[in-house]
């Protein structure tokens, strides 16, 4: 899959201290990327725009 026109976004919650962050691109087509921050040119996982949406309201609320 490319990934190439990705803007890939990391939360504004992600320290700077160096943890484990990811970065999400949902600017593509029909797909959502995810990637470790650490790592930007290392694999990524795609996940169609319901599957992710399901994914995040299961996530607890950090507000």
């Amino acid at each position: 899959m490319n990934l190439s026109n990705a803007r890939w976004k990391k939360s504004t919650r992600s320290g700077t201290s160096g943890g484990e962050c990811i970065e999400v691109a949902g600017n593509l087509p029909g797909i959502v990327g995810v990637r470790d921050s650490k790592d930007p040119t290392g694999p990524a996982l795609v996940f169609g725009p319901r599957a992710w949406s399901a994914f995040v309201a299961q996530l607890p609320d950090r507000g």
